[in-house]
């Protein structure tokens, strides 16, 4: 586990954005599991500049995200279809065949849907570079704490701590969907490389919990200290308890 102190929002976003144009520039077609949610968002913006200068291509890359709200139309504000227009797809020369984003709203079963995302990872060649925020609560995309975790893609309850958090987003908390759609452990885990992006004190107790060298599904981002290749950029007010 590489784990790199940064010293404020910009700086993460900077290095984050360094790591995810590396992936491009060394595979055309890499295949990229995008997160969503404040945290990346500075990331993101970095990532359409240097596209803009002519230093960034998405022509071949291939985007898989982690999740999407239940009940929530693409077209919703606060649906992670519109997010991921607003913040990328709008703005870089990515192939929306390409462009994969869990759903709810589908002729088929939500099951069925469920698992066809999974087999278009698979079909894809499995994810080059995963990128994932982290709940206050522990939760990478939207696996909640729980005695047990599911490793393919799933409908999975919100936590409280989840909602609230994400009231933020919304007028308010009564609005915020109480269900999702969230890629499983077992795909997270299986991506080459994981960049985990944090900042800021309410995330400080999360990530103590998660990188402090214990392992438990109650802290599911904890689960990352098994992977091989992964990357936590976090800032001072994120690395305040370690």
């Amino acid at each position: 586990m590489d784990l790199q102190v940064v010293g404020d929002y910009r700086e993460m976003s900077e290095l984050g954005a360094k790591i995810v144009s590396e992936t491009i520039q060394e595979k055309k077609n890499a295949v990229l599991g995008l997160a969503t949610g404040s945290t990346p968002e500075g990331m993101y913006a970095r990532l359409v500049e240097k596209y803009r200068r002519g230093d960034l291509d998405f022509k071949s890359v291939v985007t898989f995200n982690l999740d999407e709200y239940v009940g929530l139309a693409p077209d919703h504000p606060q649906s992670y279809h519109y997010y991921m227009k607003r913040n990328l797809f709008d703005h870089v020369n990515l192939d929306p065949v390409n462009i994969s984003i869990p759903t709810s709203s589908s002729d088929e079963t939500l099951e069925e849907a469920c698992r066809q995302f999974d087999k278009k990872i698979e079909h894809a060649g499995g994810i080059d570079l995963q990128l994932l925020g982290i709940g206050v609560n522990g939760h990478i995309g939207f696996n909640e704490p729980a005695p047990y975790l599911k490793t393919a893609t799933h409908l999975v309850e919100l936590a409280q701590e989840t909602i609230e958090a994400n009231s933020r987003f919304f007028q308010s908390k009564e609005e915020v969907p109480r269900k999702a759609v969230t890629m499983g452990l077992g795909s997270i885990m299986a991506a080459d490389k994981i960049l985990l992006l944090a900042n800021g004190k309410n995330k400080a107790p999360a990530v103590r919990d998660s990188f402090s060298g214990l392992v438990s599904t109650e802290t599911p981002a904890s689960l990352l200290q098994l992977h091989r290749k992964v990357t936590i950029v976090i800032d001072r007010e994120a690395a305040s308890l370690l």
